[in-house]
């Protein structure tokens, strides 16, 4: 007997809220709910992109665009996910049913956690805000939670800041992994380069552990072509960001998807190529750049040219 995604995603969420099923299990009913017949594209966008949006206009314009998961970095002026209104423990259930009403799944939480931090009460910070997120993360069955390694300390050798943010990593991937998720480092900031996120990965080392590949950081800041990148770290590899931009002075200006600099679409042939089996999320900056395009031009713009090209590279709705 066949079941539409829509029913089958409420009633994973109904279970969840009920306390009947565990949130992995949960979410891997979710995660099936996307393999039926009428299942979509794997995209998704990012918050950050539509900072002047409540909750139910980011749930509905999901919905009504076609999009099948959003990452949360923020939502209104708040940054701190955890102290949201709708993220409460009185509130989760009646969420965790407007995610489901809307066909929509989290894709990732956005911490705002730096892992480079040496003062051993600064770090243990950094951690702890980790952990609200993580904490959340359970609750909603969403699968990862990002962080940075943001920097090198001015004075640290390399090779022991390198041990620091791994050590941070590890210690958070213990605790993600108990409760059925998974922490993400992000390409970020001042590590861009291949050889440096695998070595990362390599001495952390755990399965709580893994990347999320901002795709364009890599290209704009870490001078790789992305074929060349992810051949480098794709069994790490299992959330992107993708955003186009072209060269402004000793910085970027972001442009709408594929009118830049940043191959894009060959960002996305080289994921599916790769096998990845993630969301492909569109993460445009607004909240930090509010000059460029609105969220109601750029979001369905890039899920127009992102679909164009996955379908050309053999990837169906429901993959």
């Amino acid at each position: 007997m066949s079941i539409s995604r829509r029913a089958f995603v409420q009633s994973a969420a109904a279970l969840f809220a009920t306390g009947c099923v565990r949130p992995r299990t949960a979410r891997f009913l979710m995660r099936d709910a996307a393999l039926s017949h009428d299942a979509r594209l794997p995209l998704g966008f990012s918050t950050l992109g539509c900072p002047g949006w409540d909750w139910q206009r980011i749930l509905d314009f999901a919905q009504t665009h076609r999009f099948g998961a959003v990452e949360l970095r923020g939502i209104g002026t708040q940054m701190d996910l955890p102290l949201l209104p709708m993220f409460q423990p009185a509130q989760l259930a009646q969420t965790t049913r407007e995610l489901a009403a809307h066909d929509q799944v989290v894709s990732c939480l956005g911490s705002s956690t730096n892992l480079h931090e040496m003062e051993p009460a600064k770090h243990e910070a950094e951690l702890a805000h980790a952990r609200r997120f993580i904490d959340l993360a359970q609750a909603l069955g969403a699968p990862f939670v990002r962080v940075f390694g943001n920097k090198y300390v001015t004075g640290v050798p390399r090779d022991q800041m390198l041990a620091h943010i791994a050590a941070g990593l590890r210690t958070l991937g213990d605790y993600a992994r108990e409760r059925g998720v998974t922490v993400l480092l992000e390409s970020h900031g001042d590590f861009v380069d291949s050889p440096t996120l695998v070595e990362l990965m390599r001495r952390a080392d755990g399965p709580g552990v893994a990347l999320l590949w901002d795709a364009h950081h890599t290209f704009a800041f870490g001078k790789e072509q992305p074929e060349a990148t992810l051949a480098a770290i794709k069994s790490y590899v299992r959330h992107v960001h993708l955003k186009d931009s072209v060269p402004a002075g000793a910085d970027r200006r972001y442009v709408l998807t594929g009118s830049g600099e940043v191959p894009v679409g060959r960002q996305i042939a080289a994921l599916a190529k790769s096998g990845y089996r993630g969301v492909y999320s569109f993460e445009w900056e607004k909240r930090w750049h509010p000059e460029i395009e609105e969220p109601e031009v750029a979001f369905p713009q890039f899920a127009d040219f992102a679909a164009r090209q996955l379908r050309e590279a053999g990837v169906s709705a429901g993959a």
